[in-house]
């Protein structure tokens, strides 16, 4: 194997108290948000949005890797080889090819089933997204951990992360009492998730101490998972399972090909989080550590540090330099807080435009800032009506 797993006499790879989970990365979708640095053909997974020198899905995979026995990737055909490329130490038999984006529940359900075949339905699997960052990453691998006991236990479990102010931009988790799960001590029931409030109620909220953002990191058995799937979305269900069973098998792109488009689209969260919480089978970690799922120019903002030194002090930047393309040249004079993200070398000038968002790549220009930055992807949306194909 080449994901560092751990081997068991019959050359496949089994959990371990050290690395507990088998870990799956759904990578999809376009980040309209961070249009245009951000397209479909480079999706924002496969950029270094942060400044390290990794992109976003290597840096999801080192963050994973102590606690992971197996890294399986989910992702667009049009992304496998770029994927691959990218992430070395992640066997190409790990790598699954959705011809058809179908949400994440296809996608999660398609990935556990196939880790069911080769490492039993009592494996442990855990689903991160390829596109987010996490400061605290010991945090992050303590939840984790804590997580995969509560997996162990029988539940579906979850990382609640703690709020940092009432954000309208992402859903909630409630959760309830504490369940005394060993292994697991911060453990609680969740007694429900909602889609993201108003203002005044995630004010309301966070004022209970109750409530943490859902962050869309779940864990389970595999067995566990594929058994609520059937139990609440019986024919999906059925369609993964077809295709799981034909995945190491000749018949695999046959079956692929055959079932995968009349897939239902639907996300985790709605075919078993909200429905198996209601029942009383969720459970929650709650973290702190830092989490930012990326969503907009606001988020790198924040994320990305300003340079203290050079024409561009004071300003935030990001290019593709550590890709092997053009450095970025910025000039800047009282304009601290700026962003500036170039993909062509052209020399950029910003003169007391304090906090301005600028995006320079070869066929698009986009100048805006943090407090407009969500609105990009409205800009998206009508370059698509127009059939402006080219630029997304």
């Amino acid at each position: 194997m080449t994901d560092n797993a751990a081997q068991d006499p019959a050359g496949g790879s089994y959990a371990s108290a050290d690395r507990p989970i088998h870990a799956i990365i759904p990578a999809g979708g376009a980040g309209t948000r961070l249009w245009p640095l951000s397209r479909r053909r480079r999706p924002k997974f496969l950029l270094d949005l942060t400044g390290t020198g990794r992109t976003l899905i290597q840096g999801t995979v080192a963050r994973l890797a102590p606690v992971a026995a197996t890294t399986t990737i989910v992702t667009g055909v049009a992304h496998v080889a770029a994927v691959a490329d990218q992430l070395p130490g992640v066997g190409r038999e790990n790598i699954l090819a959705e011809p058809l984006p179908r949400d994440s529940m296809a996608a999660i359900g398609l990935a556990a089933a196939v880790i069911a075949a080769r490492h039993g339905r009592d494996a442990v699997v855990g689903s991160f997204a390829a596109d987010h960052t996490i400061a605290d990453e010991a945090s992050f691998t303590g939840a984790v951990r804590q997580a995969a006991a509560l997996a162990r236990a029988g539940w579906v479990a979850t990382i609640g992360i703690e709020a940092t102010g009432p954000s309208t931009a992402f859903g909630y988790i409630h959760c309830g009492d504490a369940i005394g799960v060993p292994g697991a001590p911060d453990g609680r029931r969740v007694l429900g998730f909602t889609e993201k409030p108003d203002a005044h109620t995630a004010a309301q909220y966070l004022a209970t101490g109750d409530y943490r953002w859902n962050a869309g990191m779940f864990a389970a058995r595999a067995g566990v998972l594929l058994d609520h799937l059937a139990a609440q979305r019986p024919r999906l269900a059925a369609g993964i399972e077809a295709i799981a069973a034909a995945w190491d098998a000749p018949a695999r792109e046959e079956v692929l090909a055959a079932r995968w488009p009349g897939l239902e689209a639907v996300a985790i969260d709605h075919a078993i989080a909200e429905p198996v919480a209601a029942a009383g089978g969720v459970a929650m970690v709650p973290a702190a550590m830092g989490w930012d799922d990326v969503g907009g120019f606001d988020s790198l903002s924040a994320i990305v540090p300003a340079r203290t030194w050079g024409p561009a002090d004071g300003v935030a930047v990001l290019d593709d330099s550590a890709a092997g393309g053009p450095a970025a040249d910025v000039e800047a004079a009282d304009s601290p807080g700026a962003l500036v993200a170039s993909t062509t070398g052209r020399r950029t000038v910003l003169l007391g435009v304090p906090g301005a968002v600028v995006v320079d790549t070869p066929d698009a220009l986009l100048i805006t800032t943090p407090e407009r930055a969500q609105a990009v992807k409205g800009v998206v949306d009508r370059l698509r009506a127009e059939g402006r194909e080219e630029l997304l």
